[in-house]
């Protein structure tokens, strides 16, 4: 038998092999396809529909002109109305809206004598969504005929912007408690993703099946060491960005350490369902970067959720970085409390409740 023969039969032996690995099967296909459809179908820079509120102090005609020459622009969505800043400041905290416009008492003589006529309260936490609400404080306004100015348009900006928590719209401030919830995909589903991969392909899977111990009891003991793992890497990823990149801390420690702690919960129980369906380590790598793919692009992390078409958020609310991504933004640069995010931290500890409950049923201690 020639060199090229043998080197043939092999050749053929790992497509026969390849064939039957129905999951690596599947990610060969799947891995471009999702990568293509959300680069080119999901991801989109230019952001619209940015969610906000709207204070009107003047109560006049012509600030609700002025707010619906605003709403047809498209690049925000006007979802609710606030009576006082102190208001819309504190939704803008709890993540509701992302930024409000406010109309003053003496919009008229400020209209009159030709001053800004109002004010952009602006999160600026996210530089894109900053960006594009800048880009506002110069548009054109036609007022109402009829106004003691008739047709209007300041001679300057036509509002002002505060922005709130990133006013130098520093990138940096954006990335790092972001890139804290991508790190915690990654390595909290990976590493539980082989756990029980790992013991089946050492054989001591048989050494388990001979002790009393449990499903859930299991389950759980995998999950308690990667738990203080998962805190050590929060600890130096935000440590680091505060020494290295001046990104401080707004909120409280116990509010941050309840968040992660949700978080890491839910990310290690979705590794440990994927240990349950993985018949090797590699499946389990595959099948984990399956997960940290969207996880990226679609969680807020590089794009804003704002900019996603309707398809796309509602994949990336299935997706746990997406709402790890809401939190420790609001309380690591808005200074949020938990109970202003209530619903994303409940949504973490119910995925957790139902996927851990799901991965201790498919755990079968037999040697199937």
């Amino acid at each position: 038998m020639s060199s090229f023969q043998r080197m043939g039969a092999v050749t053929a032996k790992e497509f026969r092999q390849l064939s039957r690995d129905r999951v690596t099967f599947a990610m060969v296909v799947m891995i471009p396809l999702i990568q293509l459809l959300l680069f080119g179908y999901a991801i989109n820079t230019v952001v619209r529909d940015i969610p906000i509120a709207i204070v009107d102090l003047s109560g006049t005609a012509v600030s609700r002109a002025i707010t619906e020459q605003v709403r047809v622009t498209q690049v925000v969505d006007i979802v609710t109305s606030y009576n006082t800043p102190a208001e819309a400041e504190a939704a803008i905290v709890a993540g509701e809206v992302r930024a409000a416009l406010v109309f003053p008492r003496d919009m008229t003589q400020r209209l009159v004598g030709g001053e800004t006529i109002g004010q952009w309260l602006v999160d600026g936490s996210d530089t894109m969504v900053g960006s594009a609400l800048l880009a506002l404080r110069n548009m054109p306004l036609q007022l109402l005929t009829g106004t003691p100015t008739g047709a209007y348009r300041t001679p300057g900006p036509s509002f002002e912007v505060a922005l709130f928590f990133n006013p130098e719209r520093r990138s940096e401030v954006n990335i790092v408690p972001g890139l804290a919830a991508i790190i915690l995909t990654m390595t909290m589903i990976l590493f539980t993703s082989v756990a029980l991969v790992r013991e089946r392909e050492r054989g001591n899977i048989e050494l388990l099946i001979t002790t009393p111990v449990r499903p859930l009891e299991l389950m759980i003991g995998k999950l308690v060491p990667y738990v203080f793992v998962g805190i050590i890497q929060v600890i130096i990823i935000l440590g680091l960005g505060q020494l290295v990149f001046n990104v401080p801390l707004q909120g409280d420690y116990p509010d941050l350490a309840v968040i992660t702690v949700a978080f890491i919960a839910a990310s290690l129980s979705l590794g440990l369902l994927i240990s349950t369906v993985a018949k090797t380590q590699i499946q389990a790598m595959q099948m984990t970067m399956f997960i940290l793919i969207p996880s990226i692009l679609l969680s807020g992390f590089m794009f804003p959720y704002e900019a996603m078409p309707r398809v796309a958020r509602w994949i990336a609310e299935a997706l746990p970085a997406t709402h790890f991504v809401r939190l420790i933004r609001g309380v690591y640069l808005r200074g949020a409390e938990v109970h202003q995010l209530l619903p994303d931290v409940i949504w973490l500890l119910a995925f957790t409740a139902v996927v851990l409950a799901i991965a201790t049923r498919r755990f079968n201690k037999t040697l199937d």
